[in-house]
């Protein structure tokens, strides 16, 4: 009987330290706080954003193979400064779905990214495989400052 008792004692014992070291809760706005924080440092933690663009070569609109490769690299960049707007502006996106005796009948979403970017630089077009050209750009931590600024600024403009 005493064995019993001197493991009682001693399971009783370990359970209430395990409990004494919780931490209480955190408030809700606390817990808001640090999810803000998990998303700070992926948008500023960069020194430069970089976006790589792509583009098919036998799809260029144009007989001649050469003039074919010179569109594909024209929308490859066009396809980077696409990917950097992204970046710096974030991506407007439309949804509706249709449900009709509870199955979905369309789905339908729709992306839009407008904004200006200027002091890109070209890192590199370089063609992929056969048939696609690959081009990478990059943009400076200041000149994205720059551009929120502006961006914010017209916002404020056009609500006046």
């Amino acid at each position: 009987m005493n064995r019993i008792t001197l493991w009682a004692v001693t399971a009783s014992a370990i359970l209430l330290t395990a409990c004494a070291n919780t931490p209480p809760p955190m408030p809700a706005q606390a817990r808001m706080d640090d999810s803000a924080n998990m998303i700070t440092p992926m948008t500023q933690k960069r020194e430069t954003l970089v976006a790589t663009g792509y583009a098919v070569i036998s799809i260029q609109n144009h007989r001649n193979p050469a003039q074919q490769r010179l569109l594909a690299i024209r929308a490859s960049k066009l396809d980077a400064y696409r990917a950097l707007t992204e970046q710096v502006y974030g991506q407007q996106l439309d949804a509706s779905t249709t449900v009709a005796d509870m199955t979905v009948m369309s789905d339908t979403f729709r992306a839009r990214v407008e904004g200006v970017i200027y002091g890109a630089v070209l890192v590199s077009i370089t063609p992929v495989g056969d048939d696609t050209y690959e081009t990478t750009m990059s943009l400076d931590r200041n000149v994205v400052n720059d551009l929120r600024a502006l961006y914010i600024a017209s916002l404020s403009s056009r609500r006046n």
